[in-house]
């Protein structure tokens, strides 16, 4: 059982892999436009409440989809001035890159995330902020992965929005599960 929303403000939001190739176009993953309604009003609340947005953006392989300078590499929503984009090359949004150094100068304890993959990057990046002290908010409208297909012998194909709540299901009880978007609320920049 995760926690539910108290009185946690989000201080800052963490938009994870939120590039072209994987919200739009023939490699979007399955309901990508809701996943888009959903990230574009958690940067719309946390831009008006004036918190830290930082962007993680994914270094592919050459060849990928998200092959660094591609189209389908560029972020869907781009960084508007003063937001953070933080280039990675692992799951784990800590993993090699200035994240946690980029919260802390920001004084963030509680942060909102969004983003993809659900199982992969997103719950990564989650489970090393909580480890780090972090509280984290998580919407369940506000992140996505693809169909898991099916595996050896009879392990049926599993469909995306039923990997996605299960990846959210297994970052434990440290995390914050809110419904929808809507409901993160932000706390205004004093």
């Amino acid at each position: 059982m995760s926690k539910t929303l108290g009185h946690d403000l989000a201080d800052a939001l963490v938009v994870v892999d939120v590039q072209r190739a994987f919200i739009s176009g023939p490699e979007a993953v399955p309901g990508h436009v809701d996943l888009q309604r959903a990230v574009g009003l958690l940067l719309e609340n946390a831009r008006a409440a004036g918190v830290p947005v930082i962007f993680l953006q994914n270094d592919g392989p050459e060849g990928a989809v998200d092959e660094p300078e591609t189209d389908g590499w560029q972020l869907f929503f781009p960084a508007k001035a003063g937001e953070v984009v933080v280039r990675k090359r692992k799951d784990d949004g800590f993993d090699g890159t200035d994240l946690e150094d980029q919260l802390r100068a920001r004084k963030v304890e509680t942060i909102a995330i969004c983003g993809m993959l659900s199982e992969m990057c997103l719950a990564a990046t989650a489970r090393t902020a909580m480890a780090k002290d972090f509280t984290v908010i998580l919407a369940n409208d506000a992140h996505a992965t693809y169909d898991v297909p099916p595996g050896p012998g009879r392990s049926p194909m599993v469909p995306a929005r039923l990997a996605a709540r299960a990846a959210e299901w297994s970052l434990g009880d440290e995390v914050v599960l809110v419904d929808a978007a809507e409901g993160i609320p932000f706390a205004a920049s004093a």
